[in-house]
């Protein structure tokens, strides 16, 4: 379900207050009117009044915002730290052409630590469904949401490049030339049955070749914690129960995106593809609605400091 904001109940209608006149209380008209008037222009449903309109009766107030268990689990507009000036880098891990293309994505890039190859085509659950789709389609929610605090939004990719790719050094390189206040690259795991829980990679301090994250691990790490808090919080979801001990959080040397990187910039695991109650997270799309708004909200939360 498509995130749509708080929902509110639909005030309930009053009854009418009005009392019968007769002959005995026609010294009273001048206060029935005086109250007919109030009644009108205070009390009445849809009036631009509020609080008490007569003695122990109280003008009906919206039901509270939906529970935090439910979709709509943005903050308040007014409430939410604007993103106005700040730019976000979304990174969705894959592509869904990579498959057809072996020989492209297979060619040995630099990653400053050692040569990887340009790209992988990622997991897939066991009923077929593709990491990429995945990725792709938390993507598009998530700068949806960011794109509503303000804030300007970039893919790495989005069907506007050969079906393929890019390179995990261009998608860092596209990260650093939009001067990125924040990047994140998404993806969701392929590991063995019984390993659930989605995790976070940070960037290790790595100085090697054209690689040097020295000046980003204190940020990036500040952007992981905010991002595995609210993903956490938000989706309902366990830490990986077989990565980061219990934490959520892990450091890595090995990703190109990462080593690679300028600027502040994050990897995460959303669950497991291989796993059948992950994958049944992961195919929902109600659930990828929480995951997006759980990444979102971190986000918001580090760049709003």
């Amino acid at each position: 379900m498509s995130y749509t904001g708080p929902e509110f109940d639909s005030p309930q209608q009053r009854r009418s207050r009005r009392a019968p006149m007769t002959v005995a209380l026609a010294a009273l008209v001048p206060g029935a009117l005086l109250g007919w008037v109030v009644y009108e222009g205070v009390g009445k449903p849809g009036g631009s009044g509020g609080g008490q309109v007569g003695a122990g009766t109280s003008r009906s107030a919206p039901a509270s915002p939906v529970s935090p268990s439910d979709d709509a689990k943005a903050p308040s507009p007014s409430a939410a730290p604007s993103l106005k000036g700040k730019v976000v880098v979304i990174d969705p891990g894959h592509n869904p052409g990579n498959f057809q293309h072996a020989s492209e994505i297979n060619q040995q890039v630099d990653i400053g630590t050692n040569w990887k190859e340009c790209d992988t085509t990622g997991t897939s659950t066991n009923a077929g469904y593709t990491e990429a789709r995945f990725t792709l389609d938390v993507a598009h929610r998530l700068r949806t949401l960011l794109e509503r605090q303000g804030a300007t939004v970039r893919l790495t990719h989005d069907g506007d490049r050969p079906a393929w790719g890019p390179c995990v050094t261009q998608r860092a390189q596209i990260g650093n030339d939009a001067h990125a206040d924040a990047a994140i690259s998404i993806h969701a795991d392929g590991a063995p049955e019984g390993d659930r829980g989605f995790h976070v990679i940070l960037p290790a301090a790595v100085h090697s070749g054209g690689a040097d994250t020295r000046p980003i691990v204190g940020p990036s790490r500040t952007l992981g914690e905010r991002v595995e808090s609210d993903f956490a919080k938000v989706t309902g979801s366990s830490p990986s129960n077989y990565v980061g001990n219990g934490t959520g959080l892990d450091v890595r040397k090995d990703l190109g995106g990462l080593n690679l990187s300028t600027v502040p910039k994050v990897f995460i695991e959303c669950g497991n593809m291989r796993d059948s109650k992950d994958a049944a997270l992961l195919t929902s799309g109600a659930w990828r609605q929480k995951a997006a708004q759980g990444i979102s909200e971190g986000i918001v939360s580090f760049l709003g400091g």
